[in-house]
Parts: C-alpha cells; sequence; structure tokens
C-alpha cells in the first residue's frame, strides 16, 4: 500500500459524482454497507467515511516472477490523503514469502505505477480538491495476510520460524541476530488461539481470516504517517517563509530604484517588516491551516470500544513512531504560533506609537496657530 497526499483537503461528495463511472465501483465506506461490499468493520469508523474506489486492470510485474494481481483499491480520506493498494498473491512455503518481501523493499516498479495512478486521479478529482497537488513523499507499508499458515506451526513466535519471520518483515536474505529477531517480534498480539498480528515498522503479518478489520487499521496508520511527515516538512517551510517574512532586513533604493539590502547595523529592521498586514495574514493563514489538518488527521478514526483493534493501532503507531511525529508538529505549530503573535504584538505598537505622534502633533498643532494665525 502507497499512501500518498494530493492536497489540503478533499470534498469527498464531490469527489464521489466526479469518479462515478462504467465498470467501476466506487462507494463511502460506512457501517451501514453489508459486510461483502465494505472492508470497515463494524467495531470502528471513520469519520466522514472515505471513499473506496475499485480499480481492475493490467497486473504490474514489479519483479522477475512477481506481480500484482491487476485489483488495486484507492481509499480517500477528507484531509488530503489518498492510499493506493495492490494486491500480490502469496507462495505457498515460507521461503517464498522471503523471496517477495524482498522483491517489494522499496519497488520502483510499484511507486512508479502508484503516483502515475495518484496523478491520473487528481486529474478527474481536481475541482474537489483544495490547494490540489502531488506531494513527493509517499509511504509505502506491505501487510503479508495469511488467511492459514499451517507451515508456520501453531506457536510462530516461539518456533523454528522466528527466524524467518523477522527476515520477511525487516526484507533481510542473511540471518539476522537474537536481538533483532526479538525487536521485530516485540510487537504482536492476538484475539482468538487461531490468528496472530505482528506489526513491524516497514511490514506486518498478520494470520487471520478475514482480518479485513485489522488491514484497515494498519492502512490508516501508514496513512497518517504519510501526513505527519508531509505536515512536519510544510512546516519547516512555513517556519523559513516567517522568519523572512518578519525578521529580514528592509530594503533601500539605489540611484535606479532598485532593490538593495542596507547593511546591517547590529540588528535586523524588525519594526517594519512586522507592520506589515500581509505578512500578519500569511502567517494566520499557515497557523490556521496547520492546525485543522492536524486535527483532521488525528480525529478521524474512531475506534468504538473495541480494545483489540486499539491496541493493533497503538502498537502501529509506536512502531512508526508516530507519536514523536506528533509532538515535533505540534512544537513547530506553537513556534508559528509565536511568530504571529510577536507580529501582531509589533504591529499593535507600531499603531500605537504612530497614534501617539499624531495625537502629539494635533496637541503641537493647537498650541501654536492661536499664535501664527491673526485674529479678526
Amino acid at each position: 500500500m502507497f499512501a500518498v497526499d494530493l492536497g489540503l483537503a478533499i470534498d469527498l461528495d464531490s469527489a464521489q459524482r466526479l469518479l462515478v463511472q462504467p465498470g467501476g465501483v466506487v462507494q463511502r465506506e460506512t457501517l451501514q454497507e453489508p459486510s461483502d461490499l465494505r472492508r470497515t468493520p463494524e467495531y470502528f469508523e471513520f469519520r466522514p467515511s472515505p471513499l473506496r474506489v475499485d480499480q481492475r486492470g493490467t497486473p504490474v510485474q514489479f519483479a522477475p516472477g512477481f506481480s500484482t494481481t491487476g485489483e488495486v483499491k484507492i481509499t480517500l480520506f477528507d484531509f488530503g490523503a489518498a492510499c493506493i493498494s495492490y494486491r500480490v498473491r502469496l507462495g505457498p512455503t515460507p521461503d517464498a514469502l522471503l523471496d517477495l518481501s524482498i522483491a517489494l523493499y522499496e519497488n520502483l516498479p510499484l511507486l512508479a505505477d502508484a503516483r502515475i495512478r495518484a496523478l491520473d486521479l487528481l486529474r478527474v478529482i481536481g475541482p474537489s480538491v483544495r490547494q490540489a497537488g502531488l506531494a513527493s513523499v509517499i509511504e509505502d507499508y506491505v501487510v503479508y495476510h495469511l488467511r492459514q499458515a499451517s507451515g508456520l506451526g501453531s506457536s510462530p513466535l516461539s518456533g523454528p520460524q522466528r527466524d524467518i519471520l523477522t527476515r520477511v518483515l525487516r526484507a533481510e536474505r542473511d540471518p539476522l541476530s537474537d536481538q533483532q529477531i526479538d525487536d521485530a517480534l516485540s510487537s504482536s498480539l492476538s484475539y482468538t488461539r487461531h490468528d496472530q498480528s505482528i506489526i513491524d515498522w516497514n511490514a506486518s503479518i498478520v494470520i487471520n481470516d478475514p482480518g479485513d478489520d485489522v488491514i484497515s487499521v494498519l492502512e490508516y496508520a501508514n496513512v497518517e504517517l504519510l501526513e505527519v511527515r508531509f505536515m512536519d516538512d510544510r512546516l519547516d517551510e512555513m517556519l523559513e517563509a516567517s522568519y523572512e517574512a518578519v525578521l529580514k532586513p528592509e530594503h533601500a533604493r539605489d540611484s535606479k530604484g532598485n532593490a538593495k539590502p542596507q547593511a546591517a547595523k547590529g540588528k535586523l529592521s524588525l519594526l517594519p517588516r512586522l507592520g506589515r498586514r500581509s505578512d500578519l495574514q500569511r502567517l494566520a493563514a499557515m497557523q490556521t491551516d496547520s492546525a485543522l489538518m492536524f486535527e483532521d488527521i488525528n480525529n478521524a478514526l474512531k475506534l468504538l470500544g473495541d480494545q483489540y483493534l486499539a491496541r493493533v493501532y497503538r502498537l502501529a503507531a509506536q512502531r512508526m513512531h508516530l507519536p514523536e511525529w506528533d509532538a515535533s508538529v505540534l512544537r513547530k505549530i506553537h513556534t508559528l504560533d509565536g511568530i504571529y503573535q510577536k507580529a501582531a504584538d509589533a504591529r499593535s505598537d507600531y499603531h500605537m506609537l504612530a497614534l501617539e505622534w499624531i495625537i502629539i502633533v494635533l496637541i503641537a498643532m493647537s498650541i501654536i496657530l492661536p499664535f501664527v494665525v491673526p485674529v479678526k
């Protein structure tokens, strides 16, 4: 699955109308749909419900001997993200699973195909996307879904298959150390004696039938990782732009009227820059967009009392370091808020200073005028 960012926000109702076409399946994932038509289980829901687009096309051969089934599912979220998921049939043995994991790791043909599909999708739903544009950052994740895993034994985490499971998760051909094995298999959980979910930062192994609920949670966690990474990069650009907007010195004019920077005199000329309305408006827009995007991402998934899926999400979030990314984003949002507040205060001080000088001039004129104007 490839998570991509298509813009600041998506009007899913408008996108659904634009995507309706003969031979395709376009529907909202809601809790009221029949279970055989949706992946979203009854245990949790999205708010608002994402839009799912099912596509069938030519299989993509991404490595010698490996190709997709031709079935592609695209899930659109209202906060501007999409997940493009490909299906690949698994081999019958753990060794075949390992070969597949090696082929899938940072696979360029699949990544190129995902970019093309994202661009085609954006051309269709462009009018429903706010600030449309495909971001350069794409986050990939692999889920190995085994409906039956008799070849792994009854207890795959304690048997001789521990090593090969770790190599599948980490896409490593050579045997790994005991420390790596323990780390890769540490984030695992099961609900019954017949299912197992092993969650790692690069991939997960889901042994369950059907297991679609766990896969949906992992899909959302990967999309969330993409969005916080993209937001972190975007906030870096915003902070740099805000520094340039409010801290760079004023420009003087040369003999030809062209702007030239004045020599620094020990400090930056803050007051004239901070007093501009356009800078404040730009900072306010940056701050508002970032805060709203962060809230939309973190509030999209609502777990409805299902402790097992909540643990799946928590483990996936820990593996993908989502709490650390969230802390970084919040810190930069607060920094942007501080810059805006300082700019607003400086603008207010500038206006108060101008008002005080106007009052002083008026008082001076009222005192001087009786002496310079003759009284008739």
